[in-house]
């Protein structure tokens, strides 16, 4: 099994009761004080780079725009700073948003020169941006698939072609892809692509022509089963057998000493997190044209339909939103899921909301220390067992 830290980086010095029905795109940056901000991204860094020194094999950042929700509208600045200050983590960048850029080599070179100063330790996380994005960034979320599908294809293309050569695509289309630097990793880094349950993203990740490794984001644990197994099923129908590195789960998770003791400290941060810092209306997250028709079902019924009222900690952790508990309870518990998931990358974000910094420390502290050691056996190459219906 491997461990990874994910840190969205949330504005938690934000007034919470500002935020009504909407912390995306239209709430004002005047709720923003950049002295705060300065504070946070490198008290955030400084938490990244603790759970390397604890042990994690990776430590992740992302993109979304114009929202408290988290700071990082350019992760491969963070990437960045990280590739000089870690040693053994993985940096993974989950991931950039490719249909949002308007030039698909500037990610190419991003991630290349991260590789290049790691030496070979970047995971390239690829993904289309939720709903949110499309509206802040004035992209046609109709083309978001092609736009995707196409930019993938040019940045795997610029890392293992010779250059110079030319791209003539659909929305992209440049005379001369002669990448510089060129990765460090043959024939490229890894691709992880999170996804919320897409049907087509399922599809074209297990293709054989990639594998790519598939992480399920923040859905209850019946979703996270059912869409787990079915990447699984998937291969299968493509010929070839899924192995636990091809799989990944991402979700919330709080450790202390106790179980009483968890959700009493977790508590009140883990519920602003859900019902303040997620908080949009549905036509941000669901734009006309970003998914098929199938997809927002798949999506709805998973995720959202079980965000339609307010969340506590106690109805969060009854649908396995968030693990919470001592380190037995959480152990036991993600050792019980994984056997029914078959993955092999937990990737757990020990900050959430308004958790403050010795918290956030304590909680990476008892999580490497107590949990990580109890689960390392689990999640071997021998292949990933579908549980049955």
């Amino acid at each position: 099994m491997k461990f990874f830290f994910f840190h969205l980086m949330p504005y938690s010095a934000v007034d919470l009761d500002a935020i009504t029905d909407n912390t995306w795109i239209v709430f004002p940056n005047k709720h923003y004080d950049p002295k705060e901000g300065h504070k946070l991204y490198n008290r955030y860094l400084d938490e990244l780079e603790y759970a390397d020194q604890l042990g994690f094999d990776g430590v992740c950042v992302n993109e979304h725009h114009q929202t408290a929700y988290g700071m990082m509208p350019q992760p491969s600045v963070l990437a960045g700073a990280l590739s000089r200050r870690t040693e053994n983590a993985k940096i993974c960048v989950l991931g950039r948003a490719l249909p949002l850029t308007s030039n698909p080599l500037t990610i190419a070179e991003e991630y290349a020169m991260i590789d290049n100063i790691t030496g070979g330790r970047l995971i390239a996380g690829f993904v289309r941006g939720i709903g949110c994005e499309y509206h802040a960034m004035m992209v046609n979320p109709g083309e978001s698939l092609s736009r995707f599908h196409e930019a993938h294809d040019l940045i795997i293309e610029a890392w293992t072609k010779e250059g110079p050569f030319p791209f003539d695509g659909k929305h992209y289309r440049l005379q001369y892809v002669n990448t510089w630097p060129r990765p460090y990793q043959e024939p490229h880094p890894p691709v992880w692509i999170p996804s919320q349950g897409s049907a087509e993203t399922m599809l074209w990740a297990s293709h054989p022509d990639r594998k790519y490794t598939y992480l399920l984001t923040f859905s209850p644990t019946e979703s996270v089963t059912k869409h787990l197994n079915t990447y699984s099923q998937q291969c299968e129908k493509y010929g070839y057998q899924c192995t636990p590195s091809q799989l990944g789960w991402a979700f919330p998770c709080y450790v202390a000493e106790t179980d009483e003791i968890a959700k009493k400290e977790a508590g009140q941060h883990i519920e602003n997190f859900f019902n303040k810092f997620l908080i949009s209306p549905m036509q941000y997250k669901l734009p006309p044209g970003y998914s098929s028709l199938n997809s927002y079902k798949i999506v709805v019924e998973s995720k959202f339909k079980a965000r339609g009222s307010y969340l506590s900690i106690g109805s969060l952790i009854e649908n396995g939103m968030f693990m919470c508990g001592s380190p037995q309870t959480v152990a036991s518990q993600l050792e019980e899921y994984q056997s029914k998931m078959g993955f092999g990358n937990l990737v757990t974000m020990l900050q959430f909301g308004t958790l403050p910094h010795d918290l956030t420390k304590k909680n990476l502290e008892l999580f490497s220390k107590e949990v990580m050691p109890k689960l390392r056996h689990l999640g071997n190459e021998t292949g990933v067992a579908v549980a049955a219906e």
